[in-house]
């Protein structure tokens, strides 16, 4: 199973990477790039969980389609493991070029496994044109992924952040702190819940709560030990214990995914839950898909944020159109179209002051939705730890208390 099989990677130290893939061809002669991308279809790999990004992958492809001639094909994944699963097959059968995965949405332990075996074309994303914007100084994770060094291996196309959100009709305030939330639940069971891990939101909060009761949480920024690692979780593994007969339905199912957060809301059996799409519940308002009394709130402490990315297989079949499609990611048009929380409310990678005034103007023109927060309420985002914590998490997590649905 592939996600054993990238647990047995990702769990151990990284060490020196391999030698990354011979970049060929070469995203410096980027004539030559846009002329051999002209006619190719990139076949894109991301998560198809959320009708708002499928929308924007499909306005995406539409636009490199018509500019560039490049065809692109949303590949809907339900977890990213499945797109590195096909990539390692490939390889094992010395498949080492016309592979079927051209792009993949990437972060965390898939990108930390697919490093280290080797499995990525490039670098390449720092010698793209629309790199030139991107916010590398002021947002670290553009370039370190879970604390992995990203080297130009992959682009950064989203930013997120952790937001609780609650119905106000019901919940006029909420508990702003982990141990606050599970005292809430104690007196309000069945009012919250999580997606079950490995659903990436369910195991964020895993890790957001670790990380706010581990006696040292600066031990998650290394790589996970057997001493770090339980010395780390062992209040964690008390705390939901007690909140687990508290969740809802007492812990005995588990929402599959954050859009089913939403409807569980809608529905009236949640009161409060959390995305990583800070202008998640602003859009569901808009579509009508949440009450307008919803509103987002982060926790005392902060809460983690990270960067999405993509990657290149280094066996891809089309890797000039990956690269045409991955730089319209990073452009000023893109990165304002999609912060729009019309279309879908995803945070920038680009430095907006080195962006032209005509630019500029498109990102001060958006208006945020009803219930998202300020940058300045969201604050500064707190660090993903190493991706070796999350693959041990979700192990035992799912040892603890997962249940089939």
């Amino acid at each position: 199973m592939i996600r054993q099989m990238l647990t047995s990677l990702a769990a151990l130290a990284l060490a020196a990477p391999l030698a990354a893939q011979e970049v060929t061809p070469d995203p410096r002669d980027w004539a030559a790039i846009t002329e051999a991308a002209e006619g190719q279809t990139v076949y894109w790999h991301a998560w198809g969980g959320s009708n708002a990004i499928n929308d924007y992958i499909a306005w995406a492809g539409d636009e490199v389609a018509g500019r560039y001639g490049v065809t692109v094909e949303h590949v809907k994944l339900k977890d990213t493991a499945d797109a590195v699963s096909r990539v390692i097959a490939e390889k094992s059968a010395g498949k080492d070029a016309g592979g079927a995965v051209d792009l993949i949405w990437i972060n965390g332990e898939n990108f930390a496994a697919m490093k280290e075996q080797g499995l990525l074309y490039g670098p390449w994303a720092g010698d793209l044109p629309n790199w030139q914007y991107v916010d590398v100084e002021g947002k670290a994770a553009v370039t370190s992924d879970f604390t992995v060094p990203t080297e130009g291996l992959e682009a950064p196309w989203g930013m997120a952040q952790i937001i609780f959100y609650h119905d106000t009709a019901r919940l006029a305030e909420p508990p702003r702190s982990i141990p606050a939330l599970r005292d809430w639940a104690q007196n309000n069971p069945g009012r919250f819940a999580y997606p079950q891990p490995p659903d990436f939101l369910g195991s964020t909060f895993l890790k957001q709560a670790v990380m706010e009761l581990a006696p040292d949480p600066s031990v998650l920024t290394e790589p996970v030990s057997e001493e770090s690692y339980h010395e780390a979780t062992a209040p964690l593994w008390a705390y939901l214990d007690d909140l687990t007969p508290n969740l809802w339905r007492g812990g005995a199912a588990y929402p599959q995914s954050g859009p089913r957060l939403i409807q569980l809301m809608n529905d009236g059996e949640i009161d409060l839950a959390l995305s990583f799409n800070p202008n998640e519940p602003s859009n569901a308002i808009a579509n009508f898909e949440l009450p307008a009394t919803v509103r987002s709130y982060v926790l005392d402490g902060g809460t983690i944020g990270n960067a999405s990315f993509v990657a290149i297989p280094y066996n891809a079949n089309a890797k000039e159109g990956a690269l045409v499609l991955a730089n319209f990611l990073m452009s000023p048009e893109a990165q304002a179209h999609k912060q729009d929380p019309e279309v879908w409310g995803n945070g920038t990678v680009l430095a907006l002051d080195t962006l032209s005034p005509e630019d500029r103007a498109a990102f001060d023109a958006i208006e945020l939705g009803v219930a998202t927060l300020s940058p300045d309420e969201l604050g500064d985002a707190l660090p993903e730890p190493h991706p070796s914590w999350m693959v041990r998490l979700e192990h035992d997590w799912t040892a603890r208390y997962g249940v089939g649905q």
